[in-house]
């Protein structure tokens, strides 16, 4: 690997034109594919196969035919003044008039006035209408929104408040703003703090902007044909300019190391890409086989996130191997330091700086170290125990949008239940009397303790499925919402039995409940799997069973710290306004699982940089502690480094309006500040320093059927010398910058 590595290196320094010229053409390419590409089609309806609120759902569609469950629609809600009903002759013609204007819109299946709907509150304070459209959110035309608005702009005119819940008009969320911008102007300082050379740091900003630019132009362009979502797209900027910028980071760190020790340009940069180049592919590796993983758990938008996510990842690992040698071609002095510069380029290498120093504080006493960073997870761990995950929807929103604001309002007016109805599909095929065994599950529903209203049951044309809303008394996330959907659901086994007739449970609230066991059901398989097979690849990277041992353990401490932190934050609201979340809750389904495998690949990383140098020193010749000081002298600085960058690259989407994004940003944010700084950079040593000899064992029989990858470079000691054409290029710089 490493010597495949350093000729990949070499060719790319010296054809550096031709690289670049490749790298360009791909850029072009794929952004004129991004331009040209269909919009992505968001009217799948399948989000997770084989849970029961999505059998029903396809069950619905199946059974009646022309509804469309994605539609469109708003539900507009009616606030009379204080003191006021909304059954004034007044207020009812503005709803009135409101309802005939929206009707008349483009696009508009429908508008149902609330006094033919029931829809009136009990103290006639408030009324909702609603608007159903023959198109999704998405294919709504700029023409049937402004109309809608319109009207409810007429409506306001009244005195009334007026507000807007549902999909028609929902406020977008933003990716991150200018908060985005913050983490990269860190990442900068960061850089420049580093290497103490604008050049050097400007370079991985550049190559990982490039490489993200690919990536995501590559994502629209096959965004409408494997129906890509923007979540896909913003999880795979995020990944992408994090490692782009790290792997980027590890290869010009270990040039200017090697420019140091003496060698030629062009040397240097084959060296770098065969050593620091060999720990990249692997660590992406890692992270590549995390992503991909989550195509285990069955989700289909939660694979293509995964998916795109791990295209990014390789197409940085791409860039660093190979765009990264071709601009140190163009500029080999500009990325060393002052210093080097001034001194002719050799400059001396520091036996003792802060990582070695560390490294030696946590020898003298790795019990100590050992038990304080355990202990310390584990508490912060803690609130992990009380997770519950959930689809939080517009009650999670700020207060300052109206899709909150009608959403209080219909709490206030009809329940908390109101938002989040439970929609029973009866299939009573197989009933010999449909009718009567719709009308005894309707009543045996309505008599559940929980539910609070059931609508009149609604037959499709053959009349043998019915369709039967039941409004619980909970709103959609609370824990007696889900006892309710599974207490119902326990009831089918007795009414199958006693009126030929079956029924499943959907809705938003149902698939929601769904989601979130299926999602928990399948977190340890997916741990399973990503383990066992960054097991495998540790083993081979380190011939040695304990150290990807220690990795793995290392890896859950920092994730279920995480994850706590998240509870604490999102669920518990602990420090919740500083980070502008408005109304804790449940955490989103999606995210812990996400979280799982993104940080799992990051951690990965770290293992990868910091302990292949420890490796490399060990198979040169230290002994064990001698090389824990040596890997940590030559690697803990740019380990550093690269964590406090992603850690700001990640804290950018904080400042995100969508909750699941917001939410991934803290958490992956604050698992990189964990597993870099606690365990990679305290526990790692410490374990090592109490192994010993013993970290680096593997049976002789192992050690025989386990490929060789050579990742410490072992195999460039025995490469030939440079023949007199390279050591002359090396020698004849371009002119520096």
């Amino acid at each position: 690997m490493a010597t495949l590595l350093y000729r990949v290196g070499r060719a790319a320094f010296r054809r550096r034109w031709s690289v670049l010229f490749v790298w360009a053409a791909v850029l072009v390419a794929v952004g004129a594919g991004a331009v040209a590409a269909p919009s992505a089609d968001d009217n799948s309806t399948s989000f997770m196969p084989g849970i029961e609120a999505q059998k029903a759902f396809d069950l619905m569609q199946q059974r009646f035919p022309g509804t469309n469950g994605n539609a469109a629609s708003a539900r507009i809600v009616f606030v009379a003044p204080h003191g006021e009903k909304v059954t004034a002759a007044d207020d009812r013609h503005v709803i009135d008039a409101f309802v005939t204007e929206a009707g008349k819109g483009p696009q508009v299946a429908g508008a149902v006035s609330p006094f033919r709907a029931a829809a009136v509150s009990k103290d006639a304070s408030m009324a909702y209408a609603t608007v159903t459209y023959k198109v999704t959110a998405a294919d709504l035309t700029d023409a049937g929104k402004t109309s809608l608005r319109h009207a409810i702009d007429e409506a306001r005119k009244s005195g009334m408040t007026v507000e807007v819940g549902g999909t028609a008009l929902a406020t977008q969320p933003s990716a991150g703003g200018a908060s985005e911008v913050i983490g990269m102007a860190v990442a900068a300082v960061v850089l420049v703090m580093t290497f103490g050379s604008l050049a050097a740091a400007g370079l991985p900003l550049l190559t990982a902007i490039a490489g993200v630019g690919i990536s995501m132009a590559s994502i629209t362009a096959l965004a409408g044909t494997f129906d890509l979502s923007a979540t896909s797209g913003t999880l795979a900027s995020m990944l992408g300019l994090a490692v782009g910028i790290d792997y980027a980071l590890f290869v010009v760190s270990r040039y200017r190391e090697e420019r140091a020790k003496g060698h030629a340009p062009q040397e240097a940069a084959g060296l770098a890409a065969g050593t620091a180049g060999s720990a990249v592919v692997f660590a992406g590796l890692t992270v590549v086989i995390a992503l991909a993983g989550l195509s285990v758990i069955g989700v289909p938008v939660l694979t293509k996130m995964g998916l795109c996510a791990a295209g990014a990842v390789v197409v940085a690992v791409l860039v660093a191997l190979t765009l990264i040698p071709a601009l140190l071609g163009f500029w080999p002095g500009a990325v060393l330091s002052r210093r080097a510069r001034k001194k002719g380029v050799r400059a001396e290498i520091p036996k003792t700086n802060g990582g070695s120093r560390w490294a030696r504080f946590v020898l003298r006493r790795p019990v100590t170290v050992l038990l304080a960073g355990v202990i310390g997870l584990v508490t912060v761990a803690v609130p992990m125990t009380d997770l519950r995950l959930g689809m939080p929807g517009d009650e999670s929103k700020p207060t300052s949008t109206t899709e909150r604001r009608a959403y209080d309002d219909l709490s206030r007016g009809f329940g908390a239940g109101f938002n989040g109805p439970l929609t029973i599909v009866v299939d009573a095929q197989k009933a010999d009397d449909p009718k009567a065994a719709v009308a005894e599950i309707s009543g045996r529903i309505k008599a559940t303790d929980g539910v609070v209203a059931v609508s009149p049951v609604r037959f499709n044309a053959s009349g043998d499925t019915a369709m039967i809303s039941a409004t619980p008394a909970t709103g959609p996330t609370a824990e007696r919402t889900k006892d309710l959907v599974h207490t119902i659901r326990g009831e089918r086994a007795g009414l199958e039995s006693a009126t030929g007739a079956t029924f499943e449970v959907t809705g938003s609230t149902a698939m929601n409940i769904d989601v979130a066991q299926a999602l928990q059901d399948a977190l340890i398989p997916y741990l399973a799997v990503i383990l066992g097979l960054a097991f495998l690849l540790l083993m081979v990277v380190f011939r040695s069973i304990l150290v990807p041992v220690k990795a793995a353990l290392g890896f859950l401490l920092s994730v279920l710290a995480a994850l706590g932190a998240v509870v604490a934050v999102f669920q518990w609201g602990w420090g919740a306004d500083l980070l502008g979340i408005e109304q804790p809750g449940p955490i989103m389904s999606l995210m812990p699982i996400l979280m799982v495998g993104i940080v799992f690949g990051l951690a990965m990383d770290y293992q990868v940089f910091l302990v292949s140098r420890m490796r490399e020193a060990y198979v040169h010749g230290d002994r064990p502690a001698e090389a824990i000081v040596s890997g940590s002298r030559n690697s803990a600085r740019v380990v550093t480094a690269a964590a406090v960058i992603m850690i700001a690259v990640f804290s950018g989407f904080i400042g995100a309006s969508e909750p699941m994004i917001k939410a991934t940003g803290f958490g992956l944010a604050i698992a990189v500040l964990f597993d870099a700084f606690v365990v990679r950079m305290a526990l790692v040593p410490a374990v090592l320093a109490l192994l010993g000899e013993r970290a680096w064992w593997l049976p002789s029989w192992l050690d025989r059927i386990l490929p060789r990858v050579d990742v410490e470079g072992e195999g460039l000691a025995r490469r030939p010398a440079p023949d007199a054409r390279d050591i002359e290029a090396g020698v004849q710089e371009p002119a520096r910058i």
